[in-house]
């Protein structure tokens, strides 16, 4: 058997993955089904349920039709090429329509993921609540340029999360609700700009991001970290 994972959490916890049918999406479910303390899994995404981030309407349905508390919610949604468009190299490549739809995906659909699922957070017991960002939404970490849409949106969804992560510590004292980088994971999204770095498979990433996930304290709550368990500068 393998040996359980989330080992802060309640024995039969109650997992949601938010877009379950994207690569990280698909091997966070895989991991989290072969824990033996984990109880019912739900897999959400577009695909499968209909639910589209981006559309309010969407996420306030699919939301309204579950009952009962989750002790684990993980948003595996995010985009880096949306629509045939991948990120800008300079600034003089800035598209306004671009950029919208990076910050709609990314940022907004965060932010209506925090509204809508958020108050299905276990009040009783410890929760997690995590959401997959990226090390190049780092501020303080920027050195290359570029990118502009990408990282801006990733900045936004990191600043959604420290916001909501205060906000929900007023209810919810015992969960934790922060940003993770997965890392260079082998997916479609990276494949075209990974630049010959090294990739991790997917439930590599996914295994080692429940596991920060598992370690972390309420206090710290609304921080950003990386697959590693390493903090990330804003």
């Amino acid at each position: 058997m393998t040996d359980a994972l989330m080992t802060s959490l309640p024995q039969d916890y109650r997992a949601l993955v938010i877009g379950a049918s994207g690569g990280i999406g698909e091997a966070l479910c895989a991991v989290i089904a072969d824990d033996p303390r984990s109880g019912e899994l739900v897999r959400l995404s577009r695909s499968e349920n209909g639910l589209d981030v981006t559309d309010e309407e969407s996420v306030q349905r699919v939301a309204a039709a579950l009952s009962g508390e989750f002790q684990l919610i993980f948003c595996a949604t995010g985009g880096l090429t949306i629509d045939g468009v991948g990120p800008e190299k300079s600034i003089r490549q800035i598209s306004a329509e671009a950029m919208m739809r990076q910050f709609a995906l990314n940022a907004v659909g965060t932010a209506l993921v925090i509204r809508y699922f958020s108050p299905l957070v276990s009040k009783r017991d410890r929760a997690l609540m995590a959401f997959l960002s990226a090390r190049v939404g780092s501020i303080g970490d920027n050195q290359l340029g570029g990118w502009m849409s990408y990282r801006a949106s990733k900045a936004a969804l990191n600043q959604i999360v420290r916001t909501a992560s205060i906000e929900l510590a007023r209810t919810h004292p015992a969960t934790v609700l922060v940003p993770l980088h997965p890392g260079t994971v082998a997916t479609s999204l990276s494949e075209k700009y990974s630049g010959g770095h090294q990739r991790s498979e997917p439930q590599v990433s996914a295994r080692a991001m429940l596991s920060v996930l598992n370690g972390l304290s309420p206090e710290e709550s609304g921080r950003f970290f990386a697959y590693d368990g390493q903090p990330i500068d804003w």
